[in-house]
């Protein structure tokens, strides 16, 4: 059982806890206001609502991330498994639960698969055949033969989503968080991590879950619980969800009802005749270590010969995880010297260094390309070298985004879906003719997914080229006017 009585939560001055937090990533403001929940063993909790509500601070405080690594005045009684948190420490708090954080990055402690899959096992002391036989199980279970052995860096955001799942599975913890678990996976493996929350479920688990995205899992949960500014604002049942959700209410920051494949959204192709950019010779593989020596190097990652992209239009990539489509934009950018490609535009031919200086690229993880004290001045950063009134520019651009508010906050401070837009204004920002966007609406909710979509539309009608590369069928149909499948290394 999972009881939170009357918990009030406010981080500690944004200076420390950036000092203090090894995972500086906060949700919105971090208020709590007088939460209180109970949720009965193996019952499955979705919590919900508008990016920024809570809901992550919530999963930390069942987790004991807060008060230990995020520091901050707490007020209230939190229990797991009918113990109080309080006084604890964090080795036997994680004993009880599992978290599988929105960017599996923060959660990784290994180079390779095998090992990370391992460590938390090992840090509990188990035997060595013991160890071996729960990641032979969890493997089968989770389908993940082929990510054995892996670098982890070099897997895609939804393959090191799965490692992390299978990673909380294998520990076999009695309470198993989860936060946007879904933001990085492609359809089918969203499936596919569906069947294993089925197999938690019916094994007893409780699972807590933070999430917009309702489709995929509403048949599972038992409740849903709306937070709204820190606060709880509906507790629904199943069939008060189903309802809430089928007309795609935003307000409750869910999206719509209706599982949707990228692949089934209907998108022309792009024609070598209409104006398009051709990229030619795209050719890229990981070959510098050990375990891309013995499974990624025995076929390229990346193999385009020819592709056209629609100019002035908004063309989506869409595939499974690990098919390439962050390859190729890092490889289009400019950020791969191994690829040798070749872009043709307006009648010119751009290598490499070329086409650093006329794209910009919004990465899938945002920390990356975050640099600034402030949110304005990061904005700032992008802007040209002698832009004319560059803070009332900047402003302008983060009104866009629903970032003004945040102006003087420091990057790290902001949810993961802030984190996003952020990275958008700054691209925003920079002029660039081509801009390209890894997964951009990942942890978004219904009203923010939207206004992404707007923006895209706005800047299309400014003469942009935009190249996305998404899982988010919703959204392709929202504001996509082309579509380039990706299969394996191929186009």
């Amino acid at each position: 059982m999972v009881t939170l009585e009357d918990v009030c939560f406010e981080y500690a001055s944004e200076s420390a806890a950036l000092l203090e937090a090894p995972i500086p990533e906060r949700d919105g403001d971090g208020r709590l206001d007088h939460v209180s929940l109970r949720i009965q063993p193996g019952e499955f909790v979705l919590l919900t609502g508008p990016s920024g509500c809570g809901k992550t601070t919530l999963l930390r405080l069942i987790n004991g991330l807060i008060p230990h690594y995020y520091p901050g005045r707490l007020t209230g009684t939190i229990r797991v498994n009918g113990e109080s948190l309080a006084g604890r420490s964090l080795d036997e708090i994680a004993a009880a639960s599992g978290t599988v954080f929105q960017n599996p990055r923060a959660q990784f402690f290994n180079v390779d698969t095998t090992s990370e899959l391992a460590f938390a096992c090992e840090n509990r002391g188990m035997a060595e055949a013991e160890i071996l036989k729960r990641i032979e199980e969890t493997t089968a279970r989770f389908h993940i033969e082929k990510l054995i052995d892996r670098n982890i860096f070099h897997l895609s955001g939804g393959e090191k989503q799965k490692i992390a799942c299978a990673s909380v599975d294998v520990a076999r913890p009695a309470v198993i968080l989860l936060d946007e678990p879904s933001a990085n996976l492609d359809f089918e493996v969203t499936m596919q991590l569906r069947a294993l929350i089925q197999i938690w479920r019916d094994a007893g688990k409780t699972i807590v879950a933070a999430e917009h995205r309702l489709a995929y899992l509403w048949d599972l949960i038992d409740r849903a619980v709306v937070l709204e500014a820190g606060r709880i604002v509906q507790v629904l049942d199943r069939a008060a969800c189903d309802r809430l959700a089928a007309g795609g209410d935003g307000t409750a920051g869910l999206r719509t009802m209706r599982l949707i494949s990228p692949r089934a959204v209907a998108l022309p192709a792009v024609l070598p005749e209409e104006n398009c950019l051709t990229l030619q010779n795209f050719h890229f593989d990981y070959r510098s270590g050990f375990f891309e020596r013995r499974h990624s190097a025995r076929k390229p990652v990346l193999a385009v010969n020819e592709l056209h992209i629609a100019v002035g239009q908004i063309t989506a990539l869409v595939g499974a995880n690990g098919a390439g489509k962050t390859t190729f934009l890092h490889c289009l950018c400019g950020l791969e010297r191994r690829c040798k490609g070749v872009m043709h535009y307006c009648g010119r031919s751009f290598g490499r260094r070329q086409r650093q200086q006329m794209i910009f690229l919004v990465m899938q993880d945002a920390d990356h390309q975050l640099f600034a004290e402030s949110v304005l001045e990061e904005v700032c950063l992008g802007l040209p070298a002698r832009a004319s009134a560059p803070n009332e520019r900047a402003a302008a651009i983060l009104e866009s985004v629903d970032l003004l508010p945040y102006r003087d906050k420091h990057p790290m401070s902001l949810s993961g879906g802030q984190k996003q837009r952020l990275a958008v204004a700054c691209a925003i920002a920079s002029g660039r003719e081509i801009l390209l966007f890894d997964e951009p609406t990942s942890g978004l909710d219904d009203r923010h997914m939207r206004q992404m979509a707007a923006l895209m539309t706005r800047l299309k009608a400014m003469g942009k080229t935009i190249i996305v590369a998404t899982h988010d069928a919703e959204w392709m149909q929202v504001c996509c006017d082309r579509k380039v499948a990706v299969d394996g290394c191929g186009y």
